[in-house]
Parts: C-alpha cells; sequence; structure tokens
C-alpha cells in the first residue's frame, strides 16, 4: 500500500481550512484517495494532523507524474436519477437463486474490504433556524457543482443530488442533506472524506445565508413546517407511510443518522458479522445518542431517533431474530426481503407507486401494476434499499443504529465497528460476548435503550459495563489492523467511562446553559 503513517515532525504541515478544502482525487489502478488543493498537487510526501491524528500519503513519483489525478474537469449533468435502471425489461422470470446470487455476489478477500461512511445533517436559515426550502437547496448544489466539480444529478430537470469519483450528495425526503462516502481502504481516507465535504458544503452555504447541524432528530420544526423534497419515490413513501405505523413522516423529515458500511469474505463471515452487529448495535446508538428534543423540548428520550424506528413499519424494520438462527445465511435474508412489501418500480426514469404489492408476485409476473413483466437485478437491488432493520444487508453490511452528530463522531462511527468487525480477534471476542444473549434480551435492549441509553440494567449490571468491554475490543481491534487509527475513538471514550450520553450531556445544557430555550442547540451542534 502507498499510505503510511509517521510523527507529525516528519511530515508538511497545512492549515485544516486548507486541508477540508482539497477535493478528492482518486488513483484508478490501487483505488486510493488523497486531497487534492484546488490549484497546486501536493508535495511527493504530505502528512495532515487531525486533531493528533496523523496520515502521512506517500505518492508515487510515476504515478504523480503520469497525471493520473482528475483536475480541472467541467461540470457536468448526470441526466438519469438514481436509482439504477437497466436498458432492456427482462423477459424471463428472476429465480430466488438469482437473488441470493446477488447477495453472495458481494464476498470478497481481506485485502479487498472497504470502509463507506454515510452521514445526513439537516440544514437550516441561520437568521430564522427554520428548515431550508427545496430551492435554497438547488441553489446550494448548483454553487457545489460550479466550485468543486460535482457532477449534477437530475430528476424531472430539477437538480436533487451530485456524484463526484464514487461519493454522491443526495436528498433526503425533508431535505436532510447526505453524503455517501467512496469505500476507501482506512479510517483516516473516510475521516479526510467526510471533512472535504463538510468544507465544501460550509464553503457554498454560508454565502447563502444557510447552516447544517448534527443531530439526530429535528430539535424544533414540526412536520408540517418541512419542505418536501421534489422526487419521485419520497412522495410514493409519504401516502403509504402513514397506513403502517405512528412515525413514519417523522422518520422520512425529521430524522438524521451517519451509517459505515463493511464487507465481508464469505457466507459464513457475513452471519458473523451481522450477529455481532445486531446483537451490539443498541450500544452504538447509546454511544452515539443525539437527539432528545422534539417541538422545542425535551421528548423524554436519549436517542428519539432511535424510538422513531420502533413504529414505521413492522414488516421493513426491527430485531431479525432469524439472523441468530443456525442455518441462517444469504437465502434467509432473501426469503425474508421477498415478504417484504414493495415501494416502487423505476421505469422510463419515473417511479411506479407498488406499495404495498408483493415482490414475489413481481418475480411471477404478475404485478398488478406492470401485468406481464418479470424485475431485473436492478429492480432487486431498488427493493432492497426499502428494507430498514438496524442492520441492512445488501453486498455489503450498513450498521444503521446511531445518530447523527457533530464532525468528530462522524469520524467515531466508522471506527468503532471497523475495530470491532474487520479484525478477526476482536470479532471472536464479540461473538463470545453475545453467544448466550437470548431473544428477548436483545429485543429488551433495542426497546429500553432510545430511553435509558447506557443505564439500562443487563443481566448483574449495566449496558455501560457491556459497552467498556466491546470498546476495549474496538480498540485492540484497531490497534492490530496497524494504520494509527485509534485515535478515532477519542470521541466517544468519555461516554463509555462514565456513561453519560451526548443527549445527556445536551439536555443539561438545555436546563442550566440555555434557560430552557431549544435555539442554542442549532450554534452548539453547527458544521
Amino acid at each position: 500500500m502507498a499510505v503510511a503513517y509517521a510523527a507529525v515532525s516528519s511530515a508538511t504541515k497545512y492549515d485544516f481550512g486548507a486541508w477540508s478544502s482539497r477535493q478528492s482525487l482518486v488513483n484508478a489502478g490501487r483505488q486510493q484517495r488523497i486531497w487534492q488543493g484546488e490549484y497546486a498537487l501536493l508535495p511527493g510526501r504530505a502528512a495532515e494532523c487531525f486533531r493528533g491524528l496523523v496520515l502521512d500519503l506517500r505518492l508515487d513519483k510515476k504515478e504523480s507524474q503520469a497525471g493520473r489525478w482528475r483536475v480541472g474537469r467541467k461540470s457536468q449533468i448526470v441526466a438519469a436519477s438514481p436509482p439504477a435502471e437497466e436498458l432492456a425489461v427482462r423477459t424471463e422470470p428472476l429465480t430466488k437463486q438469482d437473488l441470493v446470487a446477488y447477495l453472495a455476489s458481494g464476498c470478497k478477500p481481506k485485502e479487498k474490504w472497504r470502509i463507506g461512511t454515510e452521514h445526513e445533517k439537516f440544514g437550516f436559515q441561520l437568521d430564522t433556524l427554520k428548515p431550508i426550502t427545496y430551492e435554497q437547496i438547488a441553489q446550494l448544489l448548483d454553487g457545489m457543482a460550479e466550485r468543486f466539480d460535482w457532477e449534477r444529478v437530475l430528476e424531472d430537470n430539477k437538480i436533487i443530488g451530485l456524484k463526484f469519483d464514487g461519493q454522491s450528495v443526495s436528498l433526503e425526503p425533508g431535505g436532510q442533506f447526505e453524503l455517501s462516502g467512496a469505500p476507501l481502504d482506512t479510517l483516516h481516507q473516510t475521516c479526510a472524506e467526510v471533512n472535504s465535504h463538510l468544507y465544501q458544503v460550509k464553503a457554498v452555504a454560508e454565502e447563502l445565508g444557510l447552516g447544517f447541524a448534527g443531530i439526530g432528530f429535528q430539535p424544533k420544526w414540526p412536520v408540517d413546517a418541512i419542505p418536501i423534497m421534489p422526487k419521485g419515490r419520497y412522495e410514493i413513501m409519504r401516502n403509504y407511510m402513514p397506513k403502517v405505523g405512528k412515525y413514519g413522516l417523522d422518520m422520512m423529515f425529521r430524522t438524521c443518522t451517519v451509517q459505515v458500511n463493511l464487507d465481508f469474505e464469505t457466507e459464513e463471515d457475513m452471519k458473523r458479522k451481522f450477529q455481532v452487529g445486531l446483537a451490539l448495535q443498541p450500544i452504538a446508538t447509546a454511544l452515539f445518542a443525539n437527539s432528545p428534543f422534539t417541538d422545542g423540548k425535551p421528548n423524554g428520550y436519549l436517542s428519539f431517533r432511535s424510538q422513531i424506528w420502533t413504529d414505521v413499519d413492522n414488516n421493513r424494520t426491527g430485531d431479525l431474530p432469524f439472523v441468530f438462527k443456525g442455518d441462517f445465511g444469504f437465502e434467509s435474508y432473501v426469503d425474508y426481503a421477498l415478504d417484504v412489501p414493495m415501494y416502487f418500480v423505476y421505469r422510463k426514469k419515473h417511479y411506479v407507486d407498488c406499495s404495498g404489492l408483493s415482490f414475489r408476485d413481481f418475480m411471477a409476473g404478475k404485478l398488478p401494476v406492470l401485468p406481464g413483466e418479470f424485475p431485473t437485478l436492478n429492480d432487486w437491488e431498488n427493493h432492497l434499499t426499502t428494507i430498514f432493520p438496524e442492520v441492512r444487508l445488501k453486498r455489503y453490511l450498513e450498521m444503521r443504529g446511531a445518530d447523527g452528530g457533530p464532525w468528530r463522531r462522524l469520524c467515531a462511527l466508522p471506527a468503532f465497528w471497523v475495530g470491532l468487525l474487520y479484525d478477526e480477534e476482536s470479532l471472536q471476542g464479540a461473538l463470545d460476548i453475545i453467544s448466550d444473549w437470548t431473544d428477548q434480551e436483545r429485543a429488551t435492549l433495542r426497546r429500553k435503550v432510545p430511553q435509558q441509553g447506557l443505564q439500562v440494567p443487563f443481566r448483574d449490571g449495566l449496558l455501560k459495563h457491556v459497552a467498556q468491554d466491546v470498546y476495549k475490543l474496538s480498540k485492540d481491534g484497531l490497534l492490530r489492523r496497524g494504520y494509527k487509527e485509534v485515535g478515532f475513538l477519542n470521541e466517544i471514550e468519555e461516554t463509555v467511562r462514565t456513561g453519560v450520553t451526548p443527549a445527556e450531556r445536551l439536555l443539561k445544557l438545555y436546563d442550566e446553559k440555555w434557560g430552557k430555550n431549544i435555539d442554542p442547540v442549532f450554534d452548539e451542534l453547527l458544521y
């Protein structure tokens, strides 16, 4: 690998703002990423310290001289909106084995494992604290495309996102601004990607009088005060959600999360990571709990975002106890996903409303809205994105249990899971911890953590004590990876030690320093 790590004294230093503004560049041959200035290449050896974390990038001179860096390209438009759509309609049915094989195709050797981080954030108008409108978001997206060479993504001739070198920016239903990062080798790279993105957003947003806050639930404004984004799939979901759960619209318009996507080597490796991810997800929820306010006042929860998911649509959320059965594998998940009601099919750059219909009927050519038509693998891929358990399987695993938060926590969340799941010794240690947990115990943790955090009683102690053991496993796993990534866990170290969550610290500020006024939270959590 061309990425190495060294002491601060051995590297050229740059100020934080300049580092963060550097657009990402891709070395296509090695799938590596460096951070490039707008006007000049980095020197042959560059290092930067992120709050004590040092990244030393050694660039191959031949590669640099070959001019492989993507510089000065013109902004482009991606005419077709995601999700992907195959050019030809399938004329013969998919089999269940095709669907199983699709998931299994995600298996890859350890040297090809990557880290993908996604995070959402709330935009607001700096002068009034009101949610930003679509028109303001369109200006922001256009500004980023012009200044930082992102490609525009359009739906019905309206800008709804951006793409650049494996990264994408998209809009959630209420205008939550999401970065889906590229698959990267190390936590240093994924954190640098986050920092670059936040710098770019801030640079354009401030000129428009806009700000962004890192919190798990909209703290001030009700659903009916939040503008609706012009995306077809969200219109379908908005009409369907109230029929199947109490909190569907709150989930769509008032929640933000941070998640990490991780790889697996084999079906057995997937199973072990899935089990650890599900069982320990309540610990991640507690460590990153950051949504204690609703409609301008405390809501009685530490992670109301997590509580929201308990009554959205029980057909597509929940604990997935079948994952802990001895015969669990790709086929088990396919069976589960086939029974989840559909939302839509994407045809001719438009969403066809299939809410409540059966993907099994679709496979038989009996979907009422598309009679005689069979699904493609892209339809299957799109269907998988409409399932919302705490851990989701695609061709990789998504850890989905954490609230959105400040930038340091956006780096700590992937660090927590990488340390646990990408080191064999730590993964086995986590499996040993959860090996005798019952379905009822896991369900109890899922139910109680949103309100009680790390203070949930568990067996002969508190969940805090389990979290301390798990944190040590994660830390040791990062140490053994050898990339000097342990410092990314510093942000949650105090929470692990004391059992006091970020939400509890916000509540203390609300009661004392802020005089029970919610408005200062926007400044407190401003990126």
